[in-house]
């Protein structure tokens, strides 16, 4: 497992190519955690982690790499980083938040129900499984959920 450390260039090279959560499983949540995005560029992520977790007087609780889309993602309180270029974060911009929740899919299945549009099929995600949705008033939101992965 690693930790945040800030300091040498190796450590933070070697998390960025590992998946850390201090929560690997959500599935115990009985309310949906809000994520706010931030979207920076190469290279910027840690000093971002670094402004959140001084502004919000908590730390880095997940940073993860998602190759598949040239992306590495981290949460720091409320707010869900996202670092890449502008062409890997351009699809990523239009979604007003992230929820992380239980379990995706009976959240899928009352979002139908209730009119909304889902805009981004029920997949698997690096982490667990996840779905984008348009609500009725317009809003995109991502719905996620997290489970263990083997290392």
């Amino acid at each position: 497992m690693y930790c945040h450390v800030r300091g040498t260039r190796d450590t933070l090279t070697v998390m960025t190519q590992q998946i850390w959560r201090r929560d690997p499983d959500s599935s115990h949540r009985t309310e949906p955690r809000v994520l706010i995005r931030v979207f920076v560029g190469p290279g910027e992520l840690d000093e971002a982690i670094g402004f959140y977790e001084t502004s919000q007087g908590t730390t880095l609780d997940m940073r993860m790499p998602y190759p598949e889309k040239n992306l590495v993602l981290a949460a720091v309180g409320a707010f869900l980083i996202i670092e890449g270029d502008e062409e890997s974060l351009r699809p990523y911009r239009a979604t007003t938040g992230t929820l992380l929740v239980d379990d995706v899919e009976p959240y899928h299945e009352r979002l139908l129900s209730a009119g909304a549009e889902i805009v981004g099929p029920l997949r698997k995600v690096p982490v667990g499984a996840g779905f984008t949705v348009r609500h009725p008033d317009g809003a995109v939101v991502e719905y996620v959920h997290h489970r263990p992965v083997a290392d």
